[in-house]
């Protein structure tokens, strides 16, 4: 799988409403047929920046992603709404979803 994660700082101004204005995206990205997921977190140490946790099946999805019309959009509208240019992480993993983590195992019952 494609697997990104990238931290967007977002105007203050506009860091209460990102997940609105990130709204029509992310649900576009989420029906993509090779997302895996699209997953946005709000940083707890500086409200104005959000991570974005992504994963897509291969690089096949992954290039129909960033061919798509929604993700062409988000490259016009989103980019006045941040200060910064976002930083990423993309890698290739040999897996399909998330691993546990053995060491927090917890016993469900």
């Amino acid at each position: 799988m494609i697997f990104i994660t990238a931290r967007f700082r977002v105007k203050s101004a506009h860091a209460d409403r990102w997940p609105e204005i990130t709204q029509e995206f992310t649900h576009a990205t989420r029906g993509e047929p090779g997302c895996l997921w699209f997953d946005w977190a709000r940083s707890v140490e500086d409200p104005a920046e959000y991570v974005l946790v992504e994963a897509f099946h291969d690089e096949e999805a992954g290039a129909a992603h960033v061919n798509s019309a929604h993700f062409k959009a988000a490259q016009q509208t989103l980019p006045p709404y941040l200060a910064k240019t976002p930083r990423i992480i993309n890698t290739t993993l040999d897996q399909q979803d998330w691993s546990l983590l053995g060491e927090m195992a917890v016993q469900e019952t």
